[in-house]
């Protein structure tokens, strides 16, 4: 299968209630395909490619695995904290100022981590929702506890709200987009919160 292919199908996966689930869905469907750039594909690690053939995993997932994606660890900040954090995690931008195809409204890709790691206290001027596709994991909002997701639900950051997430035994992958600035200019990564707020199932 080919990025048209793979827009298609993620444009159904943003149908939530949130106004930047819609700038999403109108994203992938109006895509530049004349801007697609070389990339070379690498393989999406054992581990994630277990949890998206589940049978609660979001029917996109069989669609991701039969499309040739270059999985890379996210590269939003160049923090050597960020940057160590990053490893167990796997990305990739599909449209944006960095995706596969260009698109200077939206960063929408694909992002997932392997099991029993954290991606701590981080902040940003864009807005953003994560839909969980495959796997679970525990979000924070702000000063919320931690929360668990599982696939088809969403956590929803509106700009500059600190959020984290983590795993625990099993990784997840999901979809998100961020809409309004979507520089990464202003991207804080603060790190693994100190104090660890209770879990909320």
């Amino acid at each position: 299968m080919g990025l048209k292919d793979l827009f298609i199908a993620l444009a159904d996966v943003f149908d939530g209630p949130e106004a930047i689930e819609g700038h999403a869905k109108q994203a992938l469907l109006s895509a530049d395909y004349g801007t697609r750039h070389a990339f070379e594909p690498t393989e999406l690690t054992q581990p994630f490619k277990i949890m998206m053939g589940k049978s609660n995993s979001h029917a996109v997932c069989e669609v991701i695995t039969k499309t040739p994606l270059p999985w890379l660890p996210p590269q939003t900040s160049r923090n050597p904290l960020y940057v160590a954090h990053s490893l167990p995690k796997v990305h990739v931008e599909l449209l944006g100022p960095d995706g596969l195809i260009k698109s200077n409204s939206v960063r929408l890709g694909l992002y997932g981590m392997l099991p029993n790691f954290e991606y701590g206290i981080r902040t940003h001027p864009a807005e953003e929702v994560f839909v969980m596709l495959a796997g679970s994991a525990y979000w924070r909002r702000g000063s919320a506890p931690y929360k668990a997701l599982d696939p088809g639900e969403r956590s929803y950051h509106p700009s500059m709200m600190p959020h984290a997430n983590k795993t625990a035994e099993a990784p997840f992958l999901s979809a998100y987009v961020w809409h309004g600035d979507i520089s990464t200019l202003n991207y804080k990564y603060e790190g693994i919160p100190a104090v660890h707020h209770c879990f909320q199932d």
